[in-house]
């Protein structure tokens, strides 16, 4: 399952506003990817504006980690802002559907649920 939501603002405007949301939920931004401008020097042309945020939060991450180190793969949380058909959209796959699908260990479940109630949060932010 995902989430999207739409904006109002630019893609550039909604992606900084995320970008400062981040640290107020004790997460950090780990990179940032400009896919449109990636696959354009690569040779492929997108009308559309995205840009894809790697953020994590270090003392959540480690608790999936202390239940399962192979969740490393599902890590970190990642969310998009981008264009599509003139409409800016914020959006993430939600962690609690993707970790689920991974291992069904009730203590991933909470910290995916948590997680995912706090990202929400800041993607309202950034709308």
């Amino acid at each position: 399952m995902k989430t999207i939501l739409t904006s109002s603002k630019s893609v550039e405007q909604a992606a900084r506003d995320f970008e400062e949301a981040v640290p107020r939920h004790k997460f950090g931004v780990l990179h940032v990817y400009n896919l449109t401008e990636t696959l354009r020097n690569k040779g492929f042309d997108r009308t559309e504006d995205i840009r894809v945020f790697e953020i994590c939060n270090p003392a959540r991450a480690t608790e999936v980690l202390d239940v399962d180190v192979e969740m490393n793969m599902a890590l970190p949380c990642r969310v998009s802002v981008y264009s599509e058909a003139g409409q800016t959209k914020i959006g993430m796959i939600n962690p609690s559907s993707m970790l689920s699908m991974l291992n069904p260990d009730a203590r991933l479940k909470q910290v995916a649920e948590d997680v995912e109630a706090t990202i929400l949060a800041m993607m309202k932010e950034a709308v």
